[in-house]
């Protein structure tokens, strides 16, 4: 076996400088296609990363509440019991009607207020989700029912006290006779 001796490479000054010149008009070049190489490697990196984390796990979809309010009118003669119950025939039609309308939407509040006599006042409040509603579409169970809205509404009063009952009019007294002497 022959011993292979290593001799130390020795530059001197001119041949480095000779280097560093080639080195450097090739420089430009070279950063140029450094600079592909590295977008390429990202792209390359970044857009299967990207498929994939899409592909596992979808953006969230934006979910939000709709609101709305329904006024309803008492109807000549008509009881609270009567009113409360279109109240909440209503209530049901329009978390129905949201629901079906926007699949987006999670959760639905609706506010029936009654109007009797000028007076308008909350009766009912339904707040249900989608799911809650799929599983039991009945009002009755997710209403909020407002307490005081029977005595706001004036039900509690009789009709005839709700409008001013006209006063007789009184005959004027019989003016005395005038004593032109007087």
């Amino acid at each position: 076996m022959k011993n292979s001796v290593h001799k130390p490479l020795s530059i001197n000054t001119l041949q480095f400088q000779n280097i560093l010149k080639l080195f450097n008009s090739s420089l430009p070049k070279l950063e140029a296609k450094i600079r592909i190489v590295k977008a390429i490697l990202m792209l390359g990196i970044a857009v299967p990363v990207w498929v994939a984390t899409e592909g596992i796990a979808p953006q969230l979809v934006r979910a939000y509440t709709a609101t709305g309010d329904i006024v309803i009118d008492r109807l000549s003669e008509e009881t609270y019991q009567n009113m409360l119950t279109r109240a909440e025939a209503a209530a049901r039609a329009a978390a129905q009607r949201t629901f079906d309308q926007d699949i987006l939407i999670t959760e639905v509040s609706v506010i029936v207020s009654g109007q009797n006599y000028g007076a308008i006042a909350p009766i009912l409040e339904l707040r249900v989700s989608r799911q809650q509603w799929r599983n039991r579409p009945d009002p009755k169970v997710w209403a909020k029912y407002f307490k005081t809205a029977r005595s706001l509404l004036q039900f509690d009063s009789s009709v005839s006290q709700q409008q001013p009952v006209p006063q007789p009019e009184t005959a004027p007294a019989p003016a005395s006779p005038r004593n032109p002497n007087q």
